[in-house]
């Protein structure tokens, strides 16, 4: 329970101190927009290197691996379903998808796996899944139904090697998949600039919240309500029925998953929206009352499984 708290303890801090930011102006009014294209065209695709280009991908083929892949795409399907039949457009509904199970992984997934699971390591599945396949995938949909989505075939194919998101995803995974090292003169650098990634999504998110309306409000309301629905407890309860009941994992490797799949949506997803001006209010809101929702969940997941 300590994990948990601690993990949403220091999120909460550095949104605030966005929040404060933001009503006092001080980085002027665009402030958000740059500190959302910073962490998009830099410092994430950075992070994304320097995480994957250092990543043991033996654990690609992991039975936690596969209970995070189905139920993602489960609950994501899910939302995809509804969104096609409520016609809430391409853009709109792949955003709401990727809240409804897209983990944080990253600045809250690692500290609970450190105060709650014991193992930083036990993250590692979920965040690799994300990271290799879920985004490149997702920023190329956004792209494609988007002003990306103009010009010659050939060109519209070759979006992911244009995203920095997925360069970076899929450059970091050519690495560690040939065994390279990277000299420490050009991977330092990039670790100081990948370190900016966290900390410049979570200030502008909380600029964000400067002078909106309470989150759940207007048009929004019902995909917000959808993906917050499937991302704190359609995807635990997806985790916890395939990993008992199909690959019948006990213990403590139960707990591993269960936890990891009741993580809140992460906050970087507000930047793709942000990024590409779709979905903007939808993945705040989501996100936002996810890591809310998500607090007693994963206590309740703590102390049932733990």
């Amino acid at each position: 329970m300590q994990g948990v708290l601690t993990g949403f303890a220091v999120i909460a801090v550095v949104i605030a101190v966005g929040y404060v930011l933001g009503l006092r102006g001080h980085l002027g009014p665009q402030g958000r927009e740059v500190l959302t294209r910073l962490a998009f065209h830099v410092a994430s695709p950075a992070l994304l290197f320097t995480t994957l280009a250092t990543a043991d991908l033996s654990v690609v083929f992991s039975s936690r691996l596969l209970v995070t892949a189905l139920s993602t795409v489960a609950v994501a399907g899910a939302f995809v379903a509804v969104g096609v039949v409520r016609r809430w457009g391409v853009g709109r509904t792949t955003i709401g998808a990727l809240c409804s199970g897209y983990v944080n992984s990253g600045n809250l997934g690692i500290p609970i796996a450190v105060y709650v699971l014991g193992d930083a390591s036990l993250v590692a599945p979920v965040l690799l899944f994300q990271l290799v396949l879920v985004t490149p995938v997702a920023v190329t949909i956004l792209d494609l139904s988007g002003g990306g989505a103009k010009g010659p075939l050939w060109r519209r194919l070759l979006t992911p090697l244009r995203n920095p998101i997925a360069l970076g995803s899929l450059a970091g995974v050519a690495v560690a998949a040939t065994g390279l090292r990277v000299p420490a003169p050009v991977m330092d650098p990039l670790t100081l600039i990948g370190n900016m990634s966290v900390p410049a999504v979570l200030l502008a998110f909380g600029i964000s919240l400067c002078g909106s309306t309470m989150p759940m409000r207007g048009a929004d309301r019902e995909p917000v309500l959808l993906a917050v629905a499937l991302k704190a407890f359609g995807q635990p309860a997806a985790a916890w029925a395939l990993a008992s009941g199909v690959f019948g994992l006990r213990g403590a490797q139960l707990l591993d998953v269960v936890v990891t799949s009741a993580l809140p949506a992460a906050q970087n997803l507000y930047t793709y929206a942000s990024t590409y001006e779709v979905g903007e209010r939808l993945a705040r809101d989501a996100i936002l009352v996810s890591t809310v929702v998500s607090v007693p969940v994963l206590v309740a997941v703590a102390a049932v499984l733990g």
